[in-house]
C-alpha cells in the first residue's frame, strides 16, 4: 500500500516543480522528479469512492476507499449476521464526502436511520465498523495516529485481562480453572477471566430455568477459589455469567464470591433491566460489571445515573465505534466509574480499542482473548510488525491510523462461505 500523506498541499507539490532544472526534464531525471511529487492532494480535496466488507466467522470487516489511494479499515462484531446489504446501504451514503468528518458522517449515517433501527443492534454495529475504518483512513490522511486524533492519550501501553476460554461445552473443573490461571500468569498476565455460566452443568434441573442450585452455587465458588488460590492474592480475576441467570442467583453468587476479591462480576442477569442491577451492585461489596450488550452512550446513561454498576465494559466494535466508546467514558468519568471494555474481535479491533483507552482518563483495563495465542488465524489475517502483547499490555501504536492492517489475502481462505468478499 502506498499510503501518501495528505499533509502535503498543492504549494508544496509547486515548490517541488519549480526546482526541476532543463535538464531534469529529460530521463530518468524526469521520472525521479515526478516520483517525488506528492500523488495525493489536500486533505479538503479527499473523498470516499467505495465501502466494501468481508465476513470471518463472527467478524465483519470494513474498508474504506478514497480518490487518493489511501484506505481505512474497521470491525464489527457479533450483531453482524446477514448484514452485507446494510454496509453497502449505509456506505453509499457517505460516498463522496471527506472521510475526514468523522462525527458528522457518523451522526449523518444514525440519524437517517431513526426509523430504521438505529438505536441498537445490526444497523450500530455495522455503523460502528465504519466509524473505525474512518477513524483509520483520517489518522493515514493526515499521519497521525488514532489516540491523538481523539484529543491525545493519557498512558502508552494499556493493560489487558487474559480471558481464559475455558468455554462451557467443555465442562471445566476447578482443577481446570486453576491450571488455566497459572498458565495465563506463566504468561505475563495479571489479570484473568473465567466464564460461570454453564449449560450442561449436570446438576441443573431444568434447561430453560436458569436459578442455580446450591450445587451449581458451590460450583462456580469451588472454580474461582481454585484460582485464587493458584495465582495469590496480587492478580485480579474477574467472572463472566452473560446474563443468564436470575436475578436470585445473581445475588446468592455474587455475596458468596465476595471472600475471593475479585475485579468484577460480569453480566449475572440480563442487560435489559437496569434497575434490578441497581438492587444487585447495593447488596454486594463484589464489583459488578455491565456493557457488552449496550448500544451508544444512551445505553449507559440510566445505569450510571442511578449507580447501577460498579464498571462499564462496552464493546467498541458493536456499541458505535471509537469515538461513541470515548463518550461512553467520559460518560462513567462524571460518575467515577471506571472503563473497562469487552473485546472480542481481531487485533485490529484490539488495537482499536486500544486508542480509545489510551485517550480517556478513567481507563482500567481491556479484554485480550487467548484465542490470539492458540489460532494462527489471527495472525494470518492481519498485518503489523511489532510486538502484540507484553507482560499483560499492549503498547499503542504511534503509526498513523490504527496502525493494524488486514490482509486480504490472509483472511480469503476462513472467508463465510456464501458471502461477498470485498466486492
Amino acid at each position: 500500500m502506498r499510503n501518501h500523506n495528505s499533509r502535503r498541499s498543492f504549494i508544496s507539490q509547486a515548490a517541488i516543480a519549480a526546482t526541476l532544472s532543463p535538464l531534469s526534464i529529460f530521463g530518468q531525471g524526469y521520472e525521479r522528479a515526478i516520483d517525488r511529487i506528492p500523488k495525493v492532494s489536500s486533505p479538503s480535496s479527499l473523498k470516499i469512492t467505495a465501502v466494501k466488507c468481508g465476513y470471518i466467522r463472527g467478524s465483519l470487516f470494513v474498508k474504506i476507499y478514497t480518490n487518493q489511494d489511501i484506505w481505512g479499515c474497521g470491525e464489527a462484531v457479533d450483531a453482524v449476521a446477514g448484514t452485507y446489504y446494510l454496509v453497502k446501504i449505509l456506505g453509499a451514503r457517505i460516498e463522496g464526502q471527506s472521510p475526514l468528518n468523522v462525527h458528522r458522517l457518523f451522526e449523518d449515517i444514525r440519524k437517517s436511520g431513526f426509523f430504521q433501527g438505529a438505536q441498537s443492534g445490526m444497523y450500530v454495529a455495522v455503523l460502528s465498523a465504519i466509524e473505525t475504518a474512518l477513524w483509520d483512513l483520517a489518522g493515514k490522511a493526515l499521519g497521525l495516529p488514532v489516540y491523538q486524533l481523539l484529543g491525545g492519550k493519557f498512558r502508552d501501553k494499556v493493560r489487558v485481562y487474559c480471558d481464559t476460554a475455558l468455554y462451557q461445552y467443555n465442562l471445566p473443573t476447578a482443577t481446570d480453572f486453576a491450571e488455566a490461571a497459572l498458565d495465563a500468569k506463566k504468561m505475563g498476565f495479571n489479570a484473568i477471566k473465567f466464564d460461570l455460566d454453564q449449560a450442561n452443568d449436570p446438576n441443573k434441573y431444568d434447561r430453560y430455568n436458569w436459578t442455580a442450585n446450591a450445587a451449581e452455587l458451590q460450583r462456580m465458588y469451588d472454580q474461582l477459589a481454585a484460582a485464587r488460590q493458584a495465582v495469590g492474592p496480587n492478580i485480579d480475576i474477574c467472572a463472566d455469567m452473560h446474563g443468564r441467570y436470575d436475578a436470585v442467583t445473581a445475588h446468592a453468587i455474587a455475596k458468596r464470591l465476595e471472600p475471593l476479591n475479585l475485579m468484577w462480576l460480569e453480566e449475572p442477569v440480563p442487560a435489559e433491566n437496569i434497575e434490578v442491577y441497581k438492587l444487585i451492585a447495593d447488596s454486594t461489596t463484589t464489583p459488578i460489571c455491565v456493557g457488552e450488550n449496550q448500544y451508544l452512550a444512551y445505553g449507559f446513561r440510566r445505569m450510571l445515573e442511578i449507580g447501577a454498576v460498579d464498571i462499564v465494559m462496552p464493546d467498541l466494535q458493536k456499541c458505535g465505534g471509537l469515538g461513541e466508546g470515548q463518550r461512553i467514558a467520559n460518560l462513567a468519568n462524571l460518575y467515577y466509574i471506571p472503563f473497562a471494555p469487552h473485546m472480542v474481535a481481531s487485533f485490529l479491533g484490539a488495537m482499536a480499542s486500544v486508542h480509545v483507552c489510551a485517550a480517556v482518563p478513567n481507563f482500567m483495563i481491556l479484554e485480550w482473548q487467548r484465542y490470539f495465542h492458540s489460532q494462527p488465524m489471527f495472525r494470518e489475517i492481519v498485518s503489523y510488525d511489532g510486538e502484540w502483547v507484553k507482560k499483560g499490555y499492549i503498547t499503542v501504536s504511534e503509526k498513523p491510523g490504527i496502525g493494524v492492517e488486514i490482509n486480504e489475502s490472509g483472511m480469503k481462505k476462513y472467508a463465510v462461505p456464501g458471502m461477498p468478499f470485498f466486492e
